[in-house]
């Protein structure tokens, strides 16, 4: 089975997509666990849907993640006149955007920075940024939780952990929402990638001049048998470890709120056992993840999954949501259950990319979802579910606005 003119398109564009994205993809799962496609700006891709075929592919060594091969291949596909967005070289140098041997060098080297120990040794300062943002949310009786708590805490925290200026936060945020929104202009984006690629190389050179206690210096003077990241790699990864660092968790805490607010016993049951709160984490991470599609992958040999064969040179959308609430392997998956035993979801990742930053995303996943719950036990949405609005991105996902009540109406 090849990629042809008559294959389904995906429909990134359209708000009902975003606003039915598993019911969407439980619809094309059923048909089968990979099938043609047409992706974003008419690119002819393969749909990967079902769990098993997910994980396989996620670790398949004939599957390639290099930036530096995807404009040929993406014009292959589309005519030599059809370019990628130019990102400048935020989105080709780290670690996700690269095979072994240069995922294994540069994995390396950002391991010997972010390591367990730094992050078990931030969950006081977590507490902290949690307390004193649930303290603001308690002098109003409604807000929208992801501006007030979901957002602020996790870019807070990797903020203070890459040691960016707590005055230039708001510009990099806005940075990253433009970045990742696919309703945003392609000008608009690459002008936004470039200012955050001027300003992160400012930092970087400040942190060689003058290193402080923070990851982005330890990055910066890191090495391994002499060897060290380059600037335009240093650069790279300060932008994949701020934007991944943050909007994994925004989301996360967001939608898994969103969740318990539908689905009041089950909050319940995590106010009345706080002891089960690691487990719920794994399973808001199962049920509605933060990651919508996996980044873009291409096959470099022929491929037998699901039943189909895939030739090389296509490229892959693989369904990260599709596949955790995949049948086969999750039993009744459309249920929330906190008490479901943990492991297994494909939320993070799998394989030689699996999300550096997951320690770090779950910790203070526990930390905010365990303070909220005990702080207001009256919380509630302040507008019917049906208002509630999911971002257009065709990476992250999650809620664009929540507002909550909280204290009773």
């Amino acid at each position: 089975m090849s990629v042809d003119e008559h294959a389904e398109e995906l429909p990134f564009a359209d708000e009902e997509f975003w606003q039915n994205t598993h019911e969407w993809l439980a619809r094309r799962r059923e048909s089968g666990a990979v099938c043609p496609i047409t992706a974003r700006r008419g690119i002819p891709s393969y749909l990967v849907s079902g769990y098993e075929q997910a994980r396989e592919l996620l670790n398949d060594p004939r599957v390639s993640k290099d930036s530096g091969d995807v404009q040929r291949v993406y014009a292959a596909k589309v005519g030599q006149d059809v370019q990628v967005p130019d990102f400048g070289n935020l989105l080709t140098r780290h670690m996700l955007n690269s095979d072994p041997p240069a995922h294994t060098r540069l994995r390396k080297l950002v391991n010997k920075a972010f390591t367990a120990r730094t992050v078990a040794r931030l969950r006081p300062r977590i507490q902290e940024i949690a307390d004193a943002l649930l303290d603001e949310m308690a002098g109003h009786e409604q807000v929208d939780l992801v501006q007030a708590f979901a957002e602020p805490l996790p870019i807070t925290v990797i903020c203070e952990l890459l040691g960016v200026r707590v005055e230039d936060r708001s510009e990099f945020t806005a940075w990253s929402h433009t970045l990742l929104s696919f309703s945003e202009d392609p000008d608009a984006q690459a002008v936004a990638a470039r200012e955050m690629q001027e300003y992160l190389q400012q930092l970087v050179e400040s942190k060689r001049a003058e290193p402080a206690e923070d990851l982005l210096s330890d990055l910066v003077h890191a090495s391994d048998e002499g060897d060290s990241l380059d600037e335009d790699e240093l650069i790279s990864m300060a932008f994949l470890l701020l934007v991944a660092g943050h909007e994994t968790t925004v989301n996360l805490i967001a939608n898994a709120t969103f969740a318990l607010l539908r689905e009041p016993e089950q909050a319940e049951k995590l106010r009345a056992d706080p002891s089960l709160l690691p487990g719920a984490v794994e399973e808001f991470l199962r049920f509605d993840g933060p990651i919508n599609f996996a980044t873009l992958r291409y096959t470099v040999e022929e491929i037998e999954a699901g039943g189909v064969t895939v030739p090389n040179d296509e490229f892959l959308q693989i369904s990260l949501l599709s596949a955790n609430r995949d049948p086969e392997k999750f039993p009744d998956p459309d249920k929330l259950d906190v008490t479901r035993p943990p492991g297994g979801h494909l939320a993070f990742g799998h394989g030689i990319h699996y999300c550096v930053g997951a320690p770090l995303a779950r910790l203070e996943a526990q930390i905010a979802l365990g303070s909220l719950l005990a702080r207001f036990p009256e919380l509630s949405l302040a507008v019917p579910v049906e208002r509630i609005v999911y971002r257009p991105s065709s990476l992250v996902h999650g809620v664009l606005a929540l507002p909550v009540r909280t204290k009773g109406a």
